[in-house]
């Protein structure tokens, strides 16, 4: 029954990853002849984000088989093997399980109704039987409990199960006796938000501690009624007709595609011979790279992993500072969260209701700038102490045609996607998909492009889309009850009348994003938390363009937080024993200073995000 559930879960996976490519070509194909023929199609627009919808629902469960939910490993790696046994089958027991069965209860009645009725689609020249698509939710249910159920065969026996027997017959007792509201000691919307941190912190997958602590809240509470969660579907389905939050796996599998076929490394290593022979140069060098791959791929890991792998052996090797060494490429690494086509920025504008392309465009300058503080601040630290980073000297410099061929690829490829976006030719999502397409042309041109790459770049991109749209799911049914208890209201009202003062709220919400990014990712920060910005800012009447490039530099600093930052643990886990931990740490503190600093600027000239 493991094998059948696992290999029903891996060909659901594989069907997604097949998917991705072929939505990638056909949003091509669209945006070519619409723009250039005038000839759209209903049908094919809908087509697209059927596969969209199946890139991420389809994948659910073969990214819980290979662990891909994001966790807090904060306390999670210190504790004792079978500790975490005993907490992942906690995890399936009382969270993933329940919310499979939720969820695949309200979406059959979802479903039922559309097949019923014979539901089509509302525009002419539309698909029918919309019932189809979405019994697309009810797989994405039925991959999760079948996972799930694996997974506890699997490792049941390693755990702690009078432990575990212990907490689910006291959270079953809780549920069945109900809480009366008057006994929450705080505000119920706060001790539901403090209840998912210490679960998060603890190392409970994020997407599913969201979900399970809304349905813990429904069962303690008398006054709310289980159906409030008949609505879940209705609202994935509005996020299976997100046209903008398309251009997530479409910009993911481009930048996985350039980070395998070798341009990204054939660049770093010709501009770092460029400028090695200056103090400080090298570090530069990774800051350039840093930027180009940033504008190319916007995938983090990709970019902390390859540089490491490449430049910090020699960096070392030439008496670099191991701190500045590691500051350097864990930071520049980050680049790809603010400078376009940026994933935070695309997850930001959804949430925040404004135009993606227009969130590009902003956040450019402050990009650059953030580019150009960091190679100031290695200049002018490399002048002041020439040990930490002395010139190098290599055998042989690059010719001119090896730079070309390295620099002008990737460039024309950022040149041909954010021109279009900035132009107003494309749609963040049809920039995306030419992308994929030009990221394909030259993955083929270097000779990197084959079977096993296409693979296994398919797989690896529906794994990461699977991840960050369950989180967003998981926000959903969180945010379902989270507002439905007085949350929403509650932040609102401190924030417009309790505090009533537009410097102070931004004050605190950017230091809140702060401190959380030290615990948790920005997708949870994103979904969870910046909504309940929303308001606020439509009540102080404070632009969302500006306010959402002040959430990106600020989001961008939790990637090199310790000690959560995933930077941090990209670089370690390359670094191997180059560097400690300490090293790291250390590098990285002047690096999240200058991210404040950017901050502080941007803050304090709000017409360098004009658009």
């Amino acid at each position: 029954m493991i094998r059948l559930f696992e290999s029903l879960n891996a060909s659901l996976a594989k069907i997604a990853a097949v998917v991705v490519y072929i939505l990638a070509f056909l949003v091509f194909y669209d945006a070519f002849m619409r723009y250039l023929f005038h000839a759209g199609s209903i049908a094919l627009q809908e087509l697209e984000w059927y596969l969209f919808d199946i890139t991420f629902l389809f994948a659910a469960g073969y990214t819980l088989a290979h662990d891909k939910h994001v966790r807090v490993d904060l306390l999670y790696d210190r504790f004792s093997q079978r500790a975490k046994e005993t907490i992942d089958i906690l995890d399936h027991l009382l969270l993933i399980i329940p919310f499979s069965l939720m969820m695949l209860y309200f979406s059959f009645d979802f479903v039922w109704q559309s097949f019923a009725q014979n539901e089509a689609s509302s525009d002419p020249g539309g698909l029918p039987h919309r019932w189809i698509i979405k019994a697309a939710i009810a797989v994405f249910a039925l991959s999760l409990l079948f996972q799930s159920i694996a997974e506890i065969a699997k490792h049941y026996k390693r755990a702690n199960l009078k432990v575990v027997g212990l907490i689910v017959a006291l959270v079953g007792a809780l549920g069945l006796l109900g809480v009366s509201e008057a006994l929450f000691w705080v505000h119920p919307a706060l001790l539901m938000f403090v209840g998912a941190l210490v679960l998060l912190l603890l190392g409970f997958r994020v997407a599913f501690v969201f979900a399970g602590v809304a349905m813990l809240f429904v069962l303690l509470d008398f006054d709310l009624s289980f159906e409030l969660f008949s609505m879940l579907p209705m609202r994935i389905y509005g996020i299976m007709q997100n046209f903008t939050l398309m251009a997530v796996p479409l910009f993911i599998l481009m930048g996985l595609i350039l980070e395998k076929s070798e341009l990204a490394k054939k660049l770093l290593e010709n501009i770092g011979a460029l400028f090695g022979d200056i103090p400080g140069g090298l570090a530069v060098a990774v800051v350039v790279v840093g930027a180009v791959l940033a504008a190319a791929t916007g995938i983090v890991g990709a970019s902390v992993v390859m540089m490491s792998v490449i430049t910090l052996p020699v960096m070392i090797k030439f008496g670099y500072d191991k701190a500045l060494a590691s500051g350097t490429i864990a930071a520049s690494g980050t680049l790809g969260q603010i400078i376009p086509p940026s994933i935070v920025l695309i997850v930001l504008g959804d949430v925040l209701g404004v135009s993606v392309g227009d969130l590009f465009k902003a956040a450019l300058i402050p990009g650059l700038l953030l580019v150009v503080v960091y190679i100031l601040y290695i200049l002018g630290y490399a002048s002041i102490r020439p040990k930490v980073a002395p010139p190098i000297k290599l055998e042989k410099k690059p010719t001119i045609k090896e730079l070309l061929l390295s620099i002008l690829p990737p460039f024309l490829l950022i040149a041909a996607v954010l021109g279009s976006i900035f132009a107003g030719i494309a749609t963040p999502t049809e920039s995306a998909a030419m992308g994929v397409v030009g990221a394909l042309a030259l993955s083929w041109w270097s000779g990197s492009l084959s079977q096993e790459t296409l693979r296994y770049v398919g797989m690896e991109t529906v794994k990461l889309t699977a991840m960050i749209f369950t989180i967003l799911i998981g926000a959903t049914a969180f945010s379902l009850v989270f507002n439905e208890i007085g949350g929403e209201e509650l932040v609102h009202h401190f924030f417009s009348y309790e505090i009533g003062d537009k410097e102070q709220f931004i004050f605190i919400a950017m230091l809140s994003i702060f401190l959380l990014g030290f615990f948790i990712d920005f997708v949870e920060i994103s979904f969870v938390v910046i909504p309940l910005f929303v308001p606020v800012i439509a009540h102080f009447g404070i632009d969302p363009i500006w306010f959402g490039i002040l959430v990106a530099l600020n989001l961008q600093a939790s990637f090199l937080t310790p000690p959560f930052g995933f930077s941090l643990f990209y670089l370690k886990g390359a670094a191997g024993r180059l560097v400690d931990t300490k090293d790291i740490y250390k590098g990285v503190v002047p690096f999240i200073v200058l991210q404040i600093v950017v901050l502080l600027i941007v803050y304090f000239f709000p017409d360098l995000v004009k658009v």
